[in-house]
């Protein structure tokens, strides 16, 4: 990395040393449209020397919310610029969530998307004291909006234009005076077990990470990067501006949300990221695929995928593979493996990686058998996103690979996991006592996750801290082990495992609504609508079986014993997973506990009365009464347990 580095420098060194090269392409009317590292550099500059006209100066806040947008990424380096700072936020997030951290973060301009979440911030006014401009990208059903706190971005750069004619090289200047240690971004934590704590994370806390992944990882400006996921992610920030500003290579954004799938299969991306849900998701859309096609299709697929998985367990004991099973692997990757790959959009990809939680050894397993190299990468939000990543030719399931070059790692006595890294983050802003809470005196991070080191030196992380447990015999098992086995299913959205303290293993199941759909629809079962078809017994039997089959790999204390299959999906707007996916375990627990509470006690069936939040915040709440399942039931009794239904839902 360049002596006194910072993002807007890296960004100013691409701009004179590869300027014509494409630093981006946006997918807009169906045309990727390129914007070279000169114009990226022009872009930044222009809004930057705007937001100085407006005010904006050292240590002010800049906020973007929306899908992945160039103009996103250029008011975040823009507000770098002047030594501000970047607060994105999450583009799916309820008003009193957005409130919450953009006052906290002291916010003073907001850059949108569109009118969407135009309206949105322009709801939280009364309640954003700091908030000085509002920008807006699309102008799309803004035209004839007036307010005093609204600008489109053109506006800016122009008005930015005219205040660098009367100051020449303010930009230039204020960039070349900044330095690594200046604080670059706000990232908010994922809040599973609290209020969102604003993540302080300076330039090199992003960049000296970033340095040893490429280097460890071997990537160069060669590569092309399609970002899809949230900006407020702190993956995206490590590799879409952190890393992308370092080595130099094309980042791809894709039309919007829903084409993220063609997008890809038309880009044909070399290196790529996904959290785990993006991978279930896919998978899931593997093997529906597969179920739906012909009867020699289906065949091929099953043959095949066994081939390739028994060749890849050879491989991952560090054995030769048999002639033969090279040979059916060969047949397979013409008639099987390279037309999925090809499918999935990573025909192209050298390396794709899993991050952001744990993904379940089957999911990962079934990938690298079709031949796409994916690999787990382990880090925090606190470690600017990355500090360990699994090596080729030693990828293993059940690790999350080495540690990076020029940080350690210990376990502490309890187990928990404790990393030292120049990624370990500046503080948790204006909450001293819970920096102080998470950062060792001698600066070890502690990590909140249970793991040990194997005789490798790989890193096994086994669950979060807090919700390993131990069942009332003494038996000890990881809830999230036994979920992410679960998820493999097509059939389960989510799972969420109770036992601590109890006699045996029990579970909420969230069942996938479009797989089970379509599985209905080919079992003739007729039905109305999700809650109905939730409650019917033949899904309870699909589902029972479902965990059958995740039991005869777990050990008998830890195996399934009881089951819920709740007529709704866990939802962010409800509290029950935070804005990527992870479960909010004690949230969850709290809000379900006469269920949980049902199981356990031996019911067939309980009353469910659960507070279900609409998109534009309004809450209602859902009441039924759900039967409980005995896992070890044979199909009659699970056919025979009581087809309930719920009741209408009460509005507030």
């Amino acid at each position: 990395m360049i002596d006194g580095a910072t993002l807007p420098k890296l960004l100013r060194r691409n701009a004179e040393t590869i300027g014509r090269r494409p630093a981006m392409r946006e997918k807009d009317l169906g045309i990727w449209q390129p914007y070279s590292w000169q114009r990226y550099w022009d872009e930044v500059r222009d809004f930057a020397l705007g937001l100085a006209a407006s005010g904006f100066g050292r240590g002010d806040k800049l906020s973007v919310i929306g899908e992945n947008r160039p103009r996103l990424y250029f008011a975040q380096l823009a507000a770098q610029c002047l030594g501000g700072i970047a607060v994105p936020v999450y583009q799916d997030a309820i008003a009193s969530e957005l409130a919450f951290v953009l006052d906290h973060a002291e916010t003073s301009v907001v850059v949108a998307e569109d009118q969407e979440q135009v309206d949105k911030i322009l709801s939280l006014e009364g309640q954003l004291p700091h908030l000085k401009l509002i920008v807006y990208d699309d102008p799309r059903g803004l035209a004839g909006l007036s307010h005093a706190l609204l600008q489109s971005f053109p506006a800016v750069q122009e008005a930015g234009r005219t205040f660098g004619a009367a100051h020449p090289n303010y930009v230039e200047d204020l960039v070349a005076s900044g330095t690594p240690d200046d604080l670059a971004l706000f990232s908010y934590t994922s809040g599973t077990t609290s209020r969102p704590k604003g993540v302080m994370l300076s330039h090199a806390n992003l960049l000296l990470p970033a340095e040893q992944f490429a280097a460890a990882e071997h990537i160069g400006p060669q590569e092309e990067h399609l970002s899809y996921l949230p900006m407020a992610w702190i993956g995206t920030s490590l590799v879409s501006i952190a890393l992308h500003l370092l080595v130099g290579f094309t980042c791809n954004f894709p039309e919007k949300p829903e084409t993220v799938a063609r997008d890809l299969r038309e880009l044909g991306p070399t290196i790529g990221l996904g959290p785990p849900r993006f991978w279930e998701n896919s998978a899931t859309a593997v093997l529906v695929r597969a179920a739906d096609s012909s009867w020699l299709k289906r065949k091929l697929f099953d043959y095949f995928r066994g081939v390739a998985e028994r060749a890849e367990a050879v491989v991952a004991e560090g054995r030769a593979v048999p002639a033969g099973l090279r040979l059916a692997r060969a047949l397979g990757e013409v008639l099987v493996y390279a037309p999925i790959r090809d499918q999935l959009g990573w025909r192209r990809a050298r390396v794709v990686y899993t991050g952001g939680a744990p993904l379940g050894a089957e999911v990962f397993r079934f990938f690298r058998a079709f031949g796409i190299n994916l690999k787990q990468v382990y880090g925090a939000t606190e470690l600017s996103g990355l500090c360990a990543v699994q090596k080729d030719g030693e990828v293993d399931p059940d690790t999350v690979g080495t540690i990076l070059s020029g940080m350690d790692m210990q376990i502490a006595e309890d187990g928990e996991v404790l990393i030292r890294s120049p990624g370990v983050f500046c503080g948790y802003y204006k909450q001293p006592d819970a920096t102080s809470e998470a950062v060792t005196a001698d600066g070890w991070l502690r990590t909140g996750d249970a793991g040990f080191i194997d005789k490798r030196g790989h890193l096994v992380i086994i669950d979060r801290a807090r919700d390993v447990g131990k069942l009332a015999d003494g038996s000890s098992f990881a809830p999230q082990f036994i979920e992410n086995k679960l998820k493999f299913s097509p059939y389960i959205g989510e799972a969420v495992v109770f036992g601590a303290a109890r006699p045996f293993i029990a579970v909420l199941i969230a069942i996938d609504p479009a797989t089970v759909g379509k599985w209905a629809e080919r079992e003739r079962i007729a039905y109305t609508s999700f809650q109905d078809l939730s409650t019917r017994a033949e899904i309870r039997e699909l589902i029972g079986d479902e965990i059958r089959r995740c039991n005869a790999a777990l050990p008998a204390p830890t195996q399934i014993r009881r089951f819920v299959v709740l007529n709704k999906e866990f939802d962010a707007d409800d509290d029950e997973i935070t804005r990527t996916r992870k479960v909010r375990r004690r949230f969850v627990g709290e809000k379900y506990a006469a269920l949980i509470e049902a199981m356990y006690a031996g019911a067939s069936e309980a009353e469910l009365s659960a507070e279900i939040t609409y998109e534009d915040g309004r809450k209602a709440v859902l009441r039924s009464r759900l039967a409980i399942a005995d896992i070890d039931a044979p199909a009659e009794r699970l056919k025979a347990a009581p087809a309930v239904r719920p009741e209408p839902v009460e509005a507030r």
